[in-house]
C-alpha cells in the first residue's frame, strides 16, 4: 500500500483529451509543447551528492523489490528507478503529462484508454521499453505476490491490450475518469527483471527499470547509494527538464532518532525532515546552525492535510460498539497536548478529506442525504446532521465547546450505554470483561504522546497499554490485523478514487496487508465508493466524496490526530542549492532529490 501510493502521481486532476497528458476535471495548466515544469530551475547544473537519512520508520532494507509483500525495499527506489507512462506535476491538482508515453487518448465512451511510447525511452539495461513490457508490469502487478492494494485499485481495469511494440491499449469494464490517470501512474519495469522466477523469488535482482537512477554502492544495514544515469533516456524531455541533479543520493540508516539528529549536527548528511515538534523546537541547534552551514527551513504547502489518526481495529470484540470508539475519541485532550507538547504547531485534523473540495461541511445536502437515505439504519444517524467535528477542551465555560471533564462525562454515558459499568472499582461489561486495549508501535518514544490520553482513559477505567516491538514485527502484525490500536499517517490526495476501497471497501477488511486496518465492512460504504469512483459529473463526485467522509467520520473508526501546514526540513546550505520557486503540492525531502542540486566547488588546475 505504501510502496503503490508513491506512484498515483502527485494528485489526480483535470478531463480533456489532450495527446500531451491528461486530467480529470478541468484544463491542464501546461500547453502542448511546454518546456519545463515552472518550479525547477532548468539549467541546474549536474554533479555532486546529496546525503539523506532514511525515513523508513529506522528499518534496514532486506530487498531490492519494492512491490512484493514481505520484506522491506530501500527508501526512495521506487521514485528513483522506475518510469511511468505519465509524471504528474507539483503545482496543480493531479495532471499527468506524457513521460514514457508521448501519446494518451482515451475513447468517447471512456471505456479504453491507449498510450503511445516514446521510441527512445530505455531500460538502464538499454533495452528499449516497449507495449509488452508495459502489460507485463501490470500483470504482476495484480498477480499474487504483490500488495492487494493494486488489485482494488485496479479493480475496475479489464485488461491490457498489446496493439504494436509501442502500443498499449487499457480496457476499462465502467467509465471513470480516474482510471487512465491511474494506470497512467503505474510504475513500468523490464520483462527481463527477474526472468524465469515468481515475483516473490525476485529479492535481490537489481530492478531494470528506466527511472533517472539505479542502485549503486551499498552497505547492508548502513546505507545505500544511488547514482545518476547519464544515459538516462528522459534527460532533456519536458517533464523532467531540471531535475535528477544529484550524481549520487547516499542514504543512510541510523538505529534512534537520537542518533540521527547528533548525525545531523555533525555533518553527517545534508538534509533531514522533522516530524517532531520538540526537536525542532528544541533540538535543532548547535555549531552548525550558529555558522550557517545547517539552516532550518519551514516550507508552506497546499497539500491535503490527510488524516492522520489513531487507528482502532473494530475486529477486536471491545472496539464493535460505535458508542465505545467515540468516549475513547472524547478522552483526548489535543489542545493541551498541542500547546504543553507540540509547541502550538499543528492543526487538528477533521476528516477524511481536509484542504480539497472533497471536506464535508456543514448539513448534508440534497445530494448527499439522496445517496445516504437508502441506507438509513445501517449507517449511523448522526451521519444526516452537521459533519463531525473532534472534541475541544479549549473552552470549559462554552456549554457549545466545553473541556476536558465535560467530554469524561460524556464518555462515561455512551460507555454506560454501550453497558460498561464500574464493577468493584472496575470498568467491566456484563461478562465481567475488564476493558483493556493494547496500544502497537514501532518506536518506544511514542509513549510520550499517547501517556496523555492514557491518563485520561483510566480516569474513564479503561486501560490502554504501551506495547513497543521491532519494526519488522509491527509490520507483520499490521499486515495480519493483530493489533487494538495503532497510529497510521494516511496521506491525503485533491481527488479521492479507487484507491479508497483499499481503505474501507469490504473486501479489502478480509484482505490480509489491504489497507483497511480499521476493518470497515459496510455495504453503505462499498457503495459510496463505487458512487465516488463511477461520477460522471464534478457536482456527482463531490456529493458521494462528502456523504463518504459523513459515515466514516460518524462511524469512529479513526480518531483524528494533528498535521501540519508545512514542511520541516534542516538542510546544508553550503552544500545544497534549490529552485527559487516552492510548488505547492510537493511532499518533503521528495522535493528536495528530484529538484534541488549540489554546490559543486571548482576545480583547480594543479
Amino acid at each position: 500500500m505504501r510502496v503503490l501510493l508513491g506512484f498515483l502521481l502527485a494528485a489526480c486532476a483535470p478531463v480533456t483529451w489532450a495527446a500531451h497528458g491528461y486530467a480529470l476535471w478541468g484544463d491542464m495548466k501546461y500547453p502542448p509543447g511546454f518546456i519545463h515544469f515552472d518550479y525547477v530551475n532548468p539549467d541546474a547544473p549536474k554533479g555532486g551528492e546529496i546525503r539523506l537519512v532514511s525515513n523508513l520508520r529506522l528499518s534496514t532494507f532486506d530487498k531490492y523489490n519494492p512491490f512484493t509483500i514481505r520484506g522491506a525495499a530501500p527508501a526512495y527506489l521506487s521514485q528513483l528507478m522506475f518510469d511511468s507512462l505519465l509524471a504528474g506535476s507539483l503545482d496543480e491538482e493531479g495532471a499527468g503529462y506524457g513521460l514514457l508515453a508521448e501519446d494518451v487518448a482515451v475513447a468517447p465512451d471512456g471505456l479504453s484508454a491507449t498510450f503511445k511510447l516514446r521510441k527512445n525511452a530505455r531500460f538502464h539495461n538499454g533495452d528499449p521499453v516497449l507495449a509488452q513490457d508495459v502489460k507485463h508490469s501490470y500483470d504482476t502487478l495484480i498477480g499474487p505476490h504483490t500488495s492487494p492494494a493494486y488489485k482494488t485499485l485496479l479493480v475496475d481495469v479489464a485488461g491490457v491490450d498489446v496493439v504494436d511494440d509501442r502500443t498499449v491499449r487499457y480496457r476499462f469494464r465502467q467509465a471513470n475518469r480516474e482510471l487512465p490517470l491511474t494506470v497512467g501512474g503505474l510504475p513500468v519495469f523490464s520483462r527481463k527483471w527477474g526472468q524465469g522466477k515468481p515475483f516473490n523469488e525476485v529479492v535481490m535482482e537489481p530492478p531494470i527499470g528506466s527511472g533517472p537512477y539505479k542502485i549503486g554502492p551499498v552497505k547492508f544495514g548502513k546505507d545505500i547509494t544511488y547514482v545518476r544515469d547519464p544515459d538516462y533516456w528522459a534527460r532533456d524531455l519536458n517533464v523532467r527538464r531540471g531535475t535528477g541533479n544529484f550524481d549520487r543520493i547516499n542514504v543512510k540508516i541510523y538505529k534512534d532518532n537520537t542518533a540521527r539528529l547528533e548525525a545531523l549536527k555533525a555533518g553527517e548528511f545534508d538534509l533531514m525532515a522533522f516530524y517532531s515538534a520538540g526537536d525542532w523546537a528544541r533540538r535543532v541547534n548547535g555549531k552548525r546552525f550558529d555558522t550557517g552551514e545547517l539552516v532550518k527551513g519551514e516550507f508552506q504547502h497546499k497539500l491535503p492535510t490527510g488524516f492522520q489518526s489513531y487507528v482502532l481495529n473494530t475486529r477486536r470484540p471491545l472496539l464493535q460498539d460505535v458508542r465505545v470508539r467515540q468516549a475513547l475519541g472524547l478522552a483526548v485532550d489535543y489542545e493541551w497536548m498541542n500547546r504543553q507538547m507540540f509547541y502550538n504547531s499543528y492543526q487538528r485534523v477533521r476528516g477524511l478529506f481536509g484542504n480539497t473540495s472533497c471536506a464535508a461541511t456543514g448539513m448534508p445536502s440534497a445530494e448527499e442525504l439522496a445517496l445516504m437515505t437508502p441506507w438509513r439504519g445501517k449507517i449511523p444517524d448522526a451521519a444526516f446532521g452537521p459533519a463531525d467535528e473532534p472534541p475541544r477542551t479549549d473552552r470549559p465555560h462554552d456549554p457549545a465547546v466545553g473541556g476536558l471533564r465535560e467530554n469524561l462525562r460524556r464518555a462515561q454515558k455512551l460507555l454506560a450505554d454501550a453497558g460498561w459499568t464500574v464493577q468493584n472499582g472496575t470498568l467491566r461489561n456484563a461478562q465481567g470483561q475488564p476493558f483493556v486495549l493494547e496500544y502497537l508501535d514501532s518506536n518506544e518514544g511514542g509513549a510520550r504522546v499517547v501517556t496523555p490520553w492514557m491518563r485520561n482513559l483510566e480516569k474513564l477505567g479503561v486501560t490502554l497499554r504501551f506495547r513497543p516491538v521491532d519494526f519488522a514485527l509491527y509490520q507483520q502484525r499490521l499486515q495480519k490485523f493483530d493489533f487494538d490500536v495503532t497510529t497510521i499517517a494516511y496521506a491525503g490526495t485533491a481527488n479521492p478514487g479507487q484507491e479508497y476501497a483499499d481503505l474501507f471497501g469490504s473486501q479489502a477488511a478480509d484482505t490480509e496487508d489491504s489497507g483497511n486496518l480499521a476493518g470497515v465492512k459496510s455495504p453503505a460504504v462499498d457503495a459510496l465508493l463505487d458512487r465516488m469512483v463511477s461520477a460522471k459529473t464534478q457536482p456527482d463526485y463531490l456529493a458521494a466524496c462528502h456523504a463518504l467522509e459523513r459515515v466514516i467520520t460518524h462511524s469512529h473508526v479513526f480518531i483524528p490526530q494533528w498535521y501540519s501546514g508545512t514542511h520541516r526540513m534542516a538542510y546544508n546550505a553550503w552544500r545544497l542549492e534549490r529552485p527559487t520557486v516552492t510548488p505547492p503540492y510537493f511532499r518533503g525531502e521528495t522535493w528536495a532529490i528530484d529538484t534541488w542540486w549540489a554546490i559543486v566547488p571548482p576545480k583547480t588546475e594543479r
